[in-house]
């Protein structure tokens, strides 16, 4: 088969490799029809992944069909129709039983990261029990590959972590994929307002058709401070993962407020606590664990979001690298998600 295959930073190459096979009894191996590049894709080829080895088929997002499960796996049949978890989640242990699977004693992110992923025309899912969804027929497949990894971890790590609620105003640094799913997953709660900032004119553009109140290109700090009277905002989501971006957020966010850390960071942040401490906020940052998966599908379904409006771009899925260039170069290519479909 054909895998987007890292060879340590900077370099891919789309190769063969063996098709694999179950090798426990919990496995089942998918055949990809869609999948996605993402932002975290881009920070490995960066070397911010140090765990990533050279030979990894990268890729932890999409949609296949079943071609073989192991003996124990009973949720899922050959044939089935799936959408694949960023996360696995073996389901048994201790943080499993928690529902925090981005743990998992036996998995969390390992796609793409520690075992092959989904950027080939197959892959080796564990526990696919607990870490493959069977698609609904009529749900649209690009919607449903948002669903492994960029729609959950705006809810989760976006939205749910930064408590966002009727009447809030909340911003968000960084209107790339990530910072779009979070002001999609956070109108569920009704804010009052919601302030994206990007310098990416065009980036801000598709933030105000999804329902941004206000955007911001420049300046932002002063001009979210002069927004609220000096106030600052309820809730500041990082979407990122650089320094500047986090600094804006402790800058902005009010008294009682929430910080909500959604980037991959490579480097290390000053936290500026000298200031923080006195105001009361909480600060959470986060992997996703994809448990809200199911409640984002039903929302999909009925047409509470739709998540297909983030696709700027197609190729079929050998065309996977002329992707990555235009990916890696997304606000001159006025890129937001990929969608590579096998044929």
């Amino acid at each position: 088969m054909k895998a987007l295959v890292f060879h340590g930073p900077g370099k891919r190459s789309w190769e063969d490799k063996p098709r694999p096979s179950v090798d426990k009894p919990t496995d089942a191996v998918v055949r990809i029809t869609h999948t996605t590049i993402c932002g975290t894709d881009l920070h490995i080829l960066k070397g911010d992944v140090p765990a990533v080895e050279d030979g990894r088929t990268l890729g932890h997002e999409g949609v296949g069909v079943v071609e073989e499960i192991g003996d124990g796996v009973s949720n899922i049949q050959v044939g089935d129709e799936v959408l694949i978890s960023c996360v696995t989640s073996c389901g048994r242990c201790d943080y499993c039983k928690r529902g925090v699977y981005a743990h998992c004693r036996d998995g969390g992110w390992i796609l793409g990261h520690l075992i092959d992923g989904t950027q080939a025309e197959y892959v080796r899912i564990p526990h696919a029990d607990n870490s493959l969804f069977p698609l609904p027929d009529d749900m649209n497949r690009e919607a449903a590959v948002m669903l492994s990894d960029i729609l959950p971890t705006g809810h989760e790590i976006g939205a749910l972590n930064g408590e966002v609620k009727l009447g809030d105003t909340v911003v968000i640094v960084g209107a790339g994929p990530i910072g779009l799913a979070a002001l999609m997953t956070s109108r569920f709660y009704s804010p009052a307002r919601i302030i994206m900032v990007d310098p990416d004119e065009n980036r801000l553009a598709m933030a105000k058709q999804l329902g941004a109140t206000d955007v911001i290109s420049s300046n932002p700090v002063e001009a979210i401070l002069a927004m609220t009277g000096g106030e600052g905002v309820d809730v500041a989501m990082e979407a990122v993962g650089i320094p500047e971006t986090f600094d804006v957020c402790q800058q902005i966010v009010r008294a009682g407020g929430h910080i909500a850390n959604m980037g991959v960071h490579g480097k290390s942040v000053d936290l500026q606590l000298q200031d923080l401490w006195i105001k009361n906020i909480t600060l959470r940052t986060g992997l996703v664990s994809t448990n809200t998966i199911p409640v984002l599908m039903r929302a999909v379904e009925s047409g509470g979001v739709e998540p297909a409006e983030l696709v700027t771009h197609r190729f079929k899925l050998d065309e996977i690298e002329k992707a990555y260039d235009i990916f890696s170069d997304a606000a001159r290519e006025k890129a937001i998600k990929m969608i590579l479909t096998a044929e």
